[in-house]
């Protein structure tokens, strides 16, 4: 059983991207840890009562994510959540649960089997005491730490009016990605990710969607190879040689989106590029 702990903002074991939006919880209660790899994560979210087609591009989207090296984040919650967690610990993956209760608490129901799988292989969070129950009220702040760990939030199905696209307007305000799984027209369960792919959300097929949106494609076989002009050609790095750059000022100058900067920040923190300076800054090491 792993030991339950407490982190705060901007210390050891505190979630490095959630630390860099708009009013970041200070203190997160945490079973299992989150480790530098985390970085590089994405949440896939989406209905509790998902159909099987649902339940089917989770598996596809995660599988995919986490046999990339991608951490797989999602709110454990039935359904698409649950999906997500199961299929990337399955394919010997990382993955985060946000909990909307206190990690001591069951919830969902008879989840403590996959509570401990993923404290094995990732981190159960919450802002919320031990002992705290699943209140509706503290699931949009939840799913504002959700889409904070993770560089794009991915929705597979979701109705017009669910927790699904409040993690997605989340999303759009801390300048993370949003992308959604296309479903039949006349479902009600597609009403949710037709709504964003109107508003400009990037479609999502497969995860190679995902890594090539967020600039990670290619990344394991990247990883493996030596890439000796990258400092030449990738826009961030050219940037970075002035000397220390917040990830908004880099958007500015490289012109790119700032979840595209997010995600090559993150990518080459990973790899041992760059290192995170003081106030949310970034320089080459």
């Amino acid at each position: 059983m792993k030991i339950d702990g407490r982190v705060h903002l901007g210390g050891s074991g505190y979630p490095e991207l959630l630390g860099q939006v708009k009013d970041p919880p200070a203190i997160l209660n945490t079973r299992g840890r989150v480790i530098r790899k985390d970085l590089l994560s994405v949440a896939v979210v989406g209905s509790r009562n998902p159909t099987p087609y649902g339940r089917y591009m989770a598996r596809i989207i995660s599988g995919g994510l986490a046999a990339s090296g991608v951490t797989v984040v999602s709110g454990l919650a039935r359904g698409i959540d649950t999906e997500a967690h199961r299929t990337a610990l399955d394919k010997g993956g990382r993955t985060i649960a946000v909990l909307g209760c206190g990690i001591d608490v069951d919830y969902p129901r008879g989840s403590g089997e996959l509570k401990r799988r993923i404290t094995d292989s990732g981190a159960l969070l919450s802002e919320f005491d031990h002992g705290t129950p699943p209140l509706p009220g503290n699931f949009p702040s939840r799913n504002r730490i959700i889409s904070g760990v993770s560089l794009a939030v991915v929705v597979v199905q979701a109705r017009g009016r669910s927790g699904s696209l409040i993690t997605a307007r989340w999303a759009l305000d801390q300048g993370r990605e949003v992308m959604a799984v296309p479903g039949r027209a006349d479902d009600p369960l597609s009403e949710g990710p037709l709504g964003l792919l109107k508003d400009g959300a990037a479609p999502v097929c497969s995860s190679d969607d995902i890594l090539s949106a967020l600039g990670l494609a290619g990344m394991v076989e990247s990883r493996s190879g030596s890439e000796p002009d990258k400092q030449k050609t990738d826009p961030v790095m050219r940037a970075l040689e002035a000397g220390p750059r917040l990830p908004e000022d880099l958007a500015n100058l490289t012109g790119l989106p700032l979840s595209r900067v997010l995600s090559e920040l993150s990518k080459l923190e990973v790899e041992g590029v760059v290192i995170r300076y003081e106030g949310g800054q970034f320089l080459l090491k």
